[in-house]
Formats: C-alpha cells, structure tokens, sequence
C-alpha cells in the first residue's frame, strides 16, 4: 500500500494513515533528518490512540512522540516508552518500504 512520498511528512513531525479503513489513523509514519518510521497509532498501556488531534504525536517540545491520553512520552526512533504507565514498553512497529523515488509503502506489499 502507497502512503505518500518521503517529502509529504513533516521534518521532525509525523502523519497519521488510516491502513485498515477504520475512519481514523491506525498507523503513523515520522520523520527525523533522514530516519523514516513507522509505528502502530496504539499506546502500549490501553491501545488508545496517541494524539489528542489529527497528527499531533509529538510533545510540546518536538522531542517525543506522546500519549495524549496518559502522557507517556515515546523514543521516536526506537518507541521506547521513556516516562509514563507503560515505562519500558515499546509502541508497535509497523515496517515500510521506501522506494527509489522516495515513495513509502507498507513493507511487503507488492503494489507499487
């Protein structure tokens, strides 16, 4: 599955993709410099979305991605939860595939 190119997600921010037809974002794709990740819209402590409005993932200060529900606050490279209930939990990777003309796609998918 096509999600955008590289160039779509904000430089250091993130964007929602609803991937299973849900209404709101399942997964959510980030970008820091030259890193590109793909994560489950899930917190590791209730399964409740993670921001408090349409692509807002990060933290006040840009530096972790954040539950808006209970403010556990997320490595955004690794998902590592850093602060917060799920201390130690990590947030699901959703793999991707960046191809050569910089366009994302959901790893595995064969459509281009």
């Amino acid at each position: 599955m096509y999600l955008c190119h590289v160039t779509q997600l904000p430089e250091n921010g993130a964007r929602g993709f609803d991937t299973e037809g849900a209404g709101q974002a399942t997964i959510f794709v980030l970008r820091r410099a030259d890193q590109v990740r793909a994560w489950r819209d899930s917190c590791p402590h209730h399964g409740t979305p993670l921001p408090w409005r349409r692509d807002a993932y990060f933290d006040g200060t840009g530096q972790h991605v954040v539950c808006a529900a209970h403010g556990a606050l997320f490595d955004p490279l690794t998902g590592v939860c850093t602060l917060g209930p799920c201390l130690g939990d990590t947030l699901t990777a959703v793999p991707l595939r960046i191809d050569d003309d910089g366009g994302l796609h959901l790893a595995g998918d064969d459509q281009v």
